[in-house]
């Protein structure tokens, strides 16, 4: 893919997506600078890159520490000099975690203070501390990710669908005001995406989201990874401001 050889890309989260990102931002050549709260999963995303072909580090952290943030931002300049990207997909959605978040009525404000520290100040910090290291390194992109639930309205999941419609508009802010120092940003929105393993375990989840939506399978990490991978790179360069469903057509919009 055009454009993403020896770019220094920041992935703030690691799990499935990222790593099906990272295998073809490394088969591209891509250097990866990945954080995550679970270090052995930021190990893991760097090996995928390694092993397609580009390099990595990876570093534990916590998106919603600013200090931490900012560590992984020094990490990427240290070790490689420049941040042509920025990849944000971490969220809170440990099972525990997605299980406490409930409705307007019910839910507890230290649940609904934990999702906007984590969802959304998160990908606010990271772009805070990455954009003027982009910018002197001569623009690049940053791909924000956000969810099927901020269009689909939900009964439950009141703090993650608004820190996700939240995103939208902080990407479109990012946009807006950095667009003519180099810098695009935009969006996607995953559907339900499943490693093999995660789709052997999750049959009743799949046959259900099968009879909603019009394609024929559920996604993997290889989809979004497509997807973000030519975000990132000069091929989509007249491309900013976007939100992009990647969902198998369940959100149909224009």
């Amino acid at each position: 893919m055009e454009g993403l050889k020896d770019k220094v890309i920041v992935i703030a989260g690691a799990g499935g997506i990222s790593d099906g990102t990272a295998k073809l931002l490394g088969s591209y050549g891509a250097k990866i600078v990945v954080g995550d709260i679970i270090n052995e999963n930021a190990l893991r995303c760097v090996k995928v890159v390694q092993e397609a072909g580009g390099d990595g580090v990876a570093i534990q952290m916590d998106i919603s520490k600013e200090d931490d943030v900012k560590a992984l931002v020094d990490l990427a300049i240290d070790k490689y000099g420049q941040i042509n990207g920025l990849f944000n997909v971490a969220a809170n959605i440990a099972p525990d975690e997605v299980a406490k978040d409930t409705d307007p009525v019910d839910i507890n404000l230290e649940i609904w203070q934990k999702n906007l520290d984590i969802n959304l100040t998160g990908y606010l910090l990271t772009s805070k501390y990455a954009i003027p290291h982009i910018i002197a390194s001569g623009g690049g992109s940053i791909v924000n990710t956000i969810s099927d639930a901020v269009y689909a309205g939900m009964h439950d999941k009141v703090a993650y669908s608004v820190t996700k419609a939240g995103i939208g508009a902080l990407t479109r802010n990012i946009a807006a005001r950095y667009g003519k120092q180099g810098i695009r940003c935009n969006a996607v929105s995953p559907g339900l995406v499943l490693t093999e393993s995660g789709i052997q375990n999750s049959g009743h989840l799949v046959d259900m989201v099968l009879q909603m939506i019009p394609a024929p399978r559920v996604g993997t990490p290889k989809d979004m990874g497509a997807i973000v991978s030519f975000l990132l790179s000069d091929l989509s360069e007249w491309i900013t401001g976007q939100s992009i469903c990647v969902d198998g057509g369940a959100i149909m919009r224009s």
